[in-house]
């Protein structure tokens, strides 16, 4: 329905998450790279993968849950098919972003940092996108979008779930 944006990820194996944890762990500061490499791999950190990072780098699962949740790039859960993030930072809230921000929850239907029951759409929050003097900015499925009204989001996201996303 959205392209392959959630096609690419492999289902939760504890085997590969193994794997991939092994193939990082000889890193200098290992933990933020695994915990890339897992999401780069499954599309989200599965929660039961925390245990088996905490092992294998001899860290806590407190440490590493923290850092899971402390950056927001991070997920644990699937994200949907089609991704939107909407940029919350100061010079896109001085330009309408905070009406933007509104308009999307109201239009795609979940709060910042879910996704919708049908697994379709995830709508993230950032705060910088590097953007600002177009601001407010957002991206779709990682294409980036300078300038966006409400009734241009609305519009975006419409051609992203047809699979046109260069518009």
């Amino acid at each position: 329905m959205f392209g392959d944006a959630a096609k690419r990820y492999v289902p939760w194996s504890e085997d590969v998450a193994l794997a991939t944890i092994e193939s990082h762990a000889a890193l200098r500061g290992p933990l933020l790279p695994v915990l890339h490499a897992l999401q780069d791999t499954f599309g989200y950190v599965e929660p039961r993968a925390v245990p088996l990072i905490a092992k294998a780098l001899n860290l806590s699962r407190a440490d590493v849950h923290g850092v899971l949740t402390f950056y927001p790039d991070l997920r644990s859960t699937l994200p949907g098919e089609l991704r939107v993030q909407i940029c919350r930072g100061e010079a896109c809230q001085a330009v309408g972003g905070h009406a933007l921000a509104g308009h999307a929850t109201t239009s795609i239907g979940v709060e910042f940092g879910a996704t919708t029951a049908d697994g379709s759409v995830s709508l993230d929050e950032v705060f910088c996108l590097g953007n600002c003097a177009l601001g407010p900015t957002v991206t779709v499925n990682g294409n980036l979008h300078g300038r966006v009204n409400p009734v241009e989001l609305d519009r975006l996201v419409r051609h992203a779930a047809l699979g046109d996303e260069a518009t």
